[in-house]
């Protein structure tokens, strides 16, 4: 083959590579870790939270906030403490007097509660208070 026909075979194929990857690396996305849906009867009670696994936060389809280092660890420490929950798709009935009611799905299954529903294990408690900071802080949604 003469060497002129040889390098630009080389040149063509190394940018239709370079086109395969690059078109390939544009649809990379990280992970979900949960989705929450916070609903309830108070102003701004209304809210869907979508935490990934980078720490990318997206709150009423807004755009995607970043999460501390800290509030990263955090939101994964809470689903691996809702993995027996969320498989078996715990769902914890309000009781009277309820306000807020939140349903969390993740990769491992669901988990429904109210912000008074009985026999809550702590970790229900640490995910209402992060989805609160985390629409407050990072969000920055009103109360």
């Amino acid at each position: 083959m003469r060497p002129r026909i040889a390098g630009r075979l080389w040149l063509a194929g190394a940018v239709a590579a370079l086109a395969i990857a690059l078109a390939g690396c544009s649809g990379v996305r990280a992970a979900d870790l949960f989705i929450v849906t916070r609903g309830g009867s108070t102003p701004h009670a209304e809210l869907t939270l979508l935490v990934n696994e980078e720490g990318g936060v997206n709150c009423n389809g807004g755009p995607t906030r970043q999460l501390s280092d800290t509030e990263i660890v955090k939101a994964r420490a809470i689903t691996e403490d809702l993995h027996d929950l969320a498989s078996r798709h715990a769902s914890l009935p309000p009781r009277p007097g309820s306000v807020l009611s939140y349903s969390l799905r993740d990769a491992n299954g669901s988990v429904r509660f109210s912000d008074n529903s009985a026999g809550q294990p702590e970790v229900l408690h640490e995910l209402a208070l992060f989805i609160l900071k985390t629409a407050q802080e990072v969000c920055r949604l009103p109360e």
